[in-house]
């Protein structure tokens, strides 16, 4: 599963999912560390508005080089500004508060940059996108080879996992079509209530063919190739474990989307405590339950090379 499985392509990992507070960076700093441990070679990309801090949970000091360098052209290359963790085959890139920040303004420059971050010499990019579903935070999840929504087995949580996930769908599908009128009536369709009556992507196909023939085909293709991954974080029972299946039924049914249930990282005061010690869980205590789920997890995205 080392070196030569892992290069055969570059894989990029976004992990969204509205809320905050869902474990989101957590995820990526241990998965990124389990991945690096099976010999693939990983950047770690802090992309988190407001809110970069997955150096604190690889415990080094904040660091002095970031993307902002890159953005603002004092360097002039990405690779610039990686940071070599102590974690072999491990190197991080943070920083991104010029990143998000207005981003959706200027479109050239996050253009630039998700080809900046497309090009990296690595096997596996993690890009730990943090809170929110702007639509810069859309874009970065949809530049994915694979976008993975962390949630807890709460109801507010999954309300927002279904909403980033409505939200970055259909942004998706605008950004396939052609045509300015289908264009209109994707965006009317993010509305539940609206006039026309598009509950789902089937209604949403019927009445893009009424217009555009090329484009319901575009739309036909873009849901075929949509596949979310999905990851619950703080699961305490066999019922928590059921809400992944639950979800994963729900956007089947009404969004026509396959979502991947990844798997689940069960609630453990190990986890907490390794925060406070600022030393990641995976190396703390890997023999810890939520260590076990982290690296059954690494291990299922390493063999998806």
């Amino acid at each position: 599963m080392g070196q030569t499985q892992a290069s055969h392509r570059k894989m990029i990992w976004t992990i969204g999912g509205g809320k905050g507070g869902s474990g989101k960076s957590f995820i990526a700093a241990n998965v990124g560390i389990c991945l690096s441990k099976l010999g693939v070679r990983v950047v770690l990309i802090d992309a988190d508005l407001g809110g970069a801090n997955l150096h604190t949970f690889l415990g080094i000091s904040p660091p002095g080089l970031s993307l902002s360098d890159f953005i603002k052209k004092r360097v002039s290359h990405l690779s610039e500004v990686l940071i070599p963790t102590s974690i072999p085959n491990l190197q991080l890139l943070t920083g991104a508060q010029d990143l998000l920040n207005a981003a959706d303004a200027k479109s050239v420059q996050k253009r630039k940059l998700i080809r900046s971050i497309q090009g990296l010499d690595s096997d596996t990019i993690l890009v730990d996108l943090g809170a929110g579903n702007s639509l810069s935070v859309l874009d970065f999840f949809l530049m994915s080879d694979g976008g993975i929504l962390v949630v807890t087995p709460e109801p507010t949580s999954i309300e927002n996992t279904y909403r980033f996930l409505k939200s970055a769908f259909y942004r998706r599908l605008k950004q396939s079509v052609s045509s300015s009128s289908v264009k209109a009536l994707i965006d009317g369709a993010m509305d539940r209530k609206n006039e026309m009556e598009i509950q789902n992507p089937h209604d949403l196909i019927k009445a893009v063919r009424r217009m555009d023939e090329g484009d319901a085909q575009r739309i036909i293709e873009e849901v075929a190739a949509f596949h979310p991954n999905l990851i619950l974080n703080q699961v305490r029972s066999k019922k928590d474990i059921e809400i992944g299946f639950s979800i994963r039924s729900a956007c089947l049914k009404y969004f026509g989307i396959h979502l991947h249930y990844l798997g689940y990282v069960v609630y453990d005061q190990d986890v907490s405590n390794s925060i406070r010690r600022r030393r990641p869980l995976v190396l703390e205590n890997p023999r810890s339950r939520a260590a076990q789920c982290v690296m059954e997890i690494a291990s299922k995205l390493a063999n998806s090379h």
